[in-house]
Formats: C-alpha cells, sequence, structure tokens
C-alpha cells in the first residue's frame, strides 16, 4: 500500500529499535542493494502469474486488492507495480534459467520509499522468495526478521530499518532491487540451481495475531499491518536476472581465461588454464534452451565427451568457490 504523501505525513514516525545485524538500506554504506540501472543485469522475467491475497486477512469479507495486473510485473523495473495483498502469490519465468553464478543471482524490486528524516528507514513490505527448477517443487529462501514482535507496524506512518531483515523481498526502497543468491540453497534434493525457470513470491502477513508470518527461526515477521486498501500488501515491480543461461557469454565479469578447444568439436572439449582456478572447480555445459547437459569436477578430469549430443550452440560455464568464472560459447559438429 502506499498512501499519499498529504496522507502519511499526519503520522507522528516511529523508529523501531532492534539490535541491527544485517546490511542497511539502500544508498547506505554497506547496502546490498542492487540498483535498476546496474549493467549487471542482464534479464527480465517475461511472464508472470498473480493470485491475488486480502485487503485484510481477517476480515475476508473486504475482499482482495486489485492494483495493477501481472503485466506490471514483466520486463524491468518502472515503477509501475501489481499489488498482491496479504497472503499474494506471484510466479515469474524467464526466457533463459537462471543460475548459480558469483555473488547474487537475481534480484527483486518493489515500490518502498525512504523516510526524509532518517536515510536508515523506509517503509516497506516484504515478501517471502521460492525458486524451482521444474515448476513443481519450490524452495524457500532462508529468511530472517529481528522486528518487534510486541509493537505492531501499522499500515501507514511507521518505518522500518534494513538492518533487520534478511533474505526478504522488499527490503530495500524503489528502484533498488533485494539481492539472492542461489548458492545458499544448494544441495537440496530436488532444486537445481543452475537452471531456475520459476521465481515465486509469497507475501508476508506482518500481523502479530494468529495471522502472521514467520521467519526461519520461528519469529514473527512484523511488517505493515493492516493494509486493507486495494494497493495493500508486496507491491511488485519486477524481478531482475545477474545470471542467465546462455545469455552471460557477452556480458559476464569472466575472471579468469580458461581455454577450451577444439571449438568446434565433434567428440571431446578439453580444458587448458585451470591451475587459475580453485581445487572445487566445476564445469557444466547447457544447451541454447537452458537445460543442464553435463557437469564434470575439472579436479577430477580435464576433458568433457560431446560425442553422442546433437549437433548446435552449447554454453559452458566454468566456476570456483573463490568466485573464478568462465564463460564459453561451443559449437559441436
Amino acid at each position: 500500500m502506499r498512501p499519499s504523501i498529504f496522507f502519511f505525513i499526519t503520522f507522528c514516525f516511529v523508529s523501531i529499535f532492534v539490535p541491527a545485524q544485517y546490511a542497511p538500506q539502500a544508498g547506505i554504506n554497506g547496502s546490498t542493494a542492487i540498483s535498476a540501472s546496474d549493467n549487471r543485469l542482464i534479464e527480465w522475467a517475461n511472464f508472470c502469474s498473480i493470485q491475488r491475497g486480502w485487503m485484510d486477512i481477517a476480515d475476508v469479507s473486504q475482499g482482495r486488492v486489485s492494483q495493477g495486473d501481472s503485466s506490471l510485473a514483466i520486463g524491468s523495473a518502472d515503477h509501475t507495480i501489481v499489488s498482491l495483498g496479504d497472503s499474494g502469490i506471484a510466479v515469474l519465468t524467464f526466457a533463459a534459467p537462471i543460475f548459480n553464478g558469483p555473488g547474487p543471482d537475481f534480484a527483486v524490486f518493489e515500490n518502498g520509499f525512504i523516510n526524509a528524516a532518517n536515510p536508515e528507514e523506509a517503509f516497506l513490505e516484504l515478501a517471502f522468495v521460492e525458486v524451482s527448477s521444474d515448476g513443481i517443487h519450490f524452495f524457500r529462501f532462508p529468511a530472517t526478521s529481528l522486528t518487534s514482535d510486541t509493537f505492531q507496524i501499522p499500515g501507514s506512518g511507521v518505518y522500518m530499518n534494513a538492518r533487520l531483515i534478511n533474505n526478504l523481498a522488499g527490503k530495500y526502497a524503489a528502484n533498488f532491487g533485494t539481492p539472492f543468491d542461489l548458492q545458499e540453497l544448494a544441495g537440496i534434493s530436488g532444486l537445481d540451481i543452475n537452471h531456475i525457470t520459476h521465481v515465486r513470491l509469497v507475501d508476508v502477513v506482518g500481523a502479530l495475531t494468529e495471522h502472521a508470518s514467520h521467519d526461519k527461526d520461528g519469529r514473527i515477521i512484523n511488517d505493515p499491518y493492516p493494509t486493507n486498501f486495494p494497493t495493500g500488501g508486496f507491491d511488485l515491480d519486477a524481478v531482475g536476472v545477474l545470471h542467465a543461461v546462455g545469455l552471460d557469454v557477452a556480458t559476464i565479469h569472466q575472471s579468469v581465461d580458461v581455454q577450451v578447444f577444439p571449438n568446434p568439436v565433434s567428440d571431446i572439449i578439453r580444458f587448458a588454464n585451470t591451475a587459475l582456478l580453485g581445487s572445487d572447480a566445476t564445469a557444466s555445459l547447457y544447451n541454447t534452451t537452458g537445460s543442464l547437459i553435463a557437469h564434470i569436477s575439472l579436479h577430477d578430469t580435464q576433458e568433457m565427451s560431446m560425442t553422442t549430443l546433437p549437433t548446435g550452440v552449447y554454453y559452458l560455464y566454468v566456476q570456483d568457490s573463490n568466485g573464478n568464472t568462465c564463460i564459453r560459447q561451443v559449437t559441436k559438429l
């Protein structure tokens, strides 16, 4: 919900103090916010479906929110939003799958706004973030909230400190995305973090009542409630991608020059200069639709067989845990 400036200044702004532990608001030193104009963003969601939530989950007779439509969440962040409402859900897909590159892999943009009197604070509405590599099974980023569990943040008039929030979309003000790193979900059965096809956002119900949402440790997540307006709940602007299969060849920051040969190749591709990588380096091969074809440890072998693959273009992504990366386009004869 976005009350007008006139409406908002009629309230006494309250700062909720809890010891802070996480990255601060956009514009503050140490923030992890990603600007909508960041040239690392190489792809935006191209489809979105919405399941509207309630204006007030405790009184469903008020109906569901109605601001915007799913088309407003497609493409780059532009301050046009679709509101999810209490417990509302958005599912977004992409032209090319997201993969686990160095650092954050995608960012979610909302339209919160900064407290003019204190840049550490902003009006924020939050959402859980989940991902899927098959469109069926979704896995949630472990979220943390250190917000007060005794003072209810009202639907307007109170700002929040981003240092109290981690791994929740909406942490940062408008034009700045909250980043998510797929490495945090590594090792989960049923999830391929190098082939993420769907991102799902679930509105946080910030109530301190029986309708409350909880973080990974069971703490209540306190955000503005109730927001019983057509614009209530999390306001989705966009989801931008930093690492997308097949799209990074020209734009990704490649920190090492791993050579692959021969290229074009008819049978076996070989790797050189792998001494520049850490001992845990891996190579992943994708086709142009983003499907993972092969994955090897470069500690165990310096070769990858392409003998049985159809002719065409493929992408090799090499990485290690030190943040070294390299992508090569390979043509199979």
